[in-house]
């Protein structure tokens, strides 16, 4: 059986999921939407799927959405398609604002739709057996925790200005990993500087490291660059008192070519290529979700965790003070 899905945004990331939708297994990509007509229109056409001029003309066209449009409109189509009773699909974050994000959730909640947030590394197959063997306890107490992100090349400064900032942006993913694979975080200490000029004439960062302590003890730490230069690196090390489980993958083929003093492997460029497989297996979660009433790995309250603990570290930042985090805060149910 394959849940039909209506697509809405159709920027980079919405490109990534029109594909994956379209050629999933367990999904079909109903219509396309996007605020601009011709670019929807030139998707459906290539794709071979009818496109719609209206938001909800999609919410019509079938029983789930995939959001993938700018930030800020992310909260009022979540509020729709729960009205509309359609399960979402929803790119990270719901909302800027964190009441605005709590009242698309309840608004989910009340409708009885599934919310599936894109925290992509909840589905890439590296990060999941990891997670699963550490849930089984074979890692044993975690003691620390280490994960890295870094871009290439930093994004369109029109895109920065949108962005919500460093860490609401780059380090949430982080951060949701952090929760995912060793539990809640009470304590935030965030440190950031911008190399670029660029970064600092806008008041945003493209480095940081934030170091945290979780509720059971452990330690964890998170650096973080919007321009490494060299490629695209996305890794996690996770130490515990039975083992250390580490995520790599940097490389785009896994041989490398040695000369003379030398030895050289090619390198990741961007996301795209080292998340292939977890943008599709995100999307074939959430079909499974809508087909069997049953939670998603990423909802709508981790994107809300996640969205607090980068507000802890914004904070942190500013002031250069430890920001703890409150449990009320950070389980938050309605």
């Amino acid at each position: 059986m394959t849940v039909d899905v209506g697509l809405a945004g159709l920027g980079r990331m919405g490109r990534i999921h029109a594909d994956n939708i379209a050629r999933g297994a367990a999904t079909r990509l109903a219509a396309v939407y996007d605020a601009d007509p011709d670019v929807a229109r030139t998707v459906a056409g290539e794709l071979g799927v009818p496109w719609v001029a209206t938001y909800k003309e999609l919410l019509d066209a079938a029983p789930a959405v995939a959001i993938a449009t700018p930030t800020g409109t992310h909260a009022e189509m979540t509020v729709a398609a729960a009205a509309a009773g359609r399960h979402v699909f929803c790119e990270k974050p719901i909302s800027m604002d964190r009441a605005t994000a709590v009242d698309a959730i309840e608004a989910t909640e009340r409708a009885g739709v599934v919310l599936q947030v894109g925290f992509h590394r909840r589905f890439d197959p590296d990060w999941v057996v990891v997670a699963e063997r550490i849930h089984a306890g074979e890692l044993g107490e975690v003691t620390l925790f280490r994960t890295t992100l870094r871009d290439m090349t930093p994004p369109n400064p029109a895109f920065l200005k949108n962005s919500g900032g460093f860490f609401a942006d780059v380090t949430v993913h982080d951060l949701d990993v952090a929760r995912w694979l060793v539990g809640e975080v009470v304590e935030v200490t965030a440190h950031g500087a911008a190399a670029d000029p660029a970064f600092a004439e806008i008041g945003d960062l493209d480095t940081a490291v934030v170091v945290l302590r979780f509720e059971n003890g452990a330690l964890g730490v998170i650096d973080n660059s919007r321009s490494a230069r060299y490629g695209y690196e996305c890794s996690t090390e996770v130490m515990g008192t039975l083992a250390t489980a580490k995520v790599d993958g940097a490389h785009r083929h896994n041989y490398e070519w040695r000369t003379p003093g030398w030895a050289s492997r090619d390198l990741l460029s961007n996301f795209g290529e080292r998340h292939r497989l977890a943008y599709v297996a995100e999307l074939e979660a959430f079909a499974h979700a809508v087909e069997t009433g049953t939670a998603p790995r990423a909802g709508g309250r981790d994107a809300l965790a996640a969205f607090d603990l980068a507000a802890a570290a914004e904070t942190s930042y500013r002031t250069g003070q430890t920001v703890t985090v409150a449990t009320e805060r950070k389980n938050d149910q309605p």
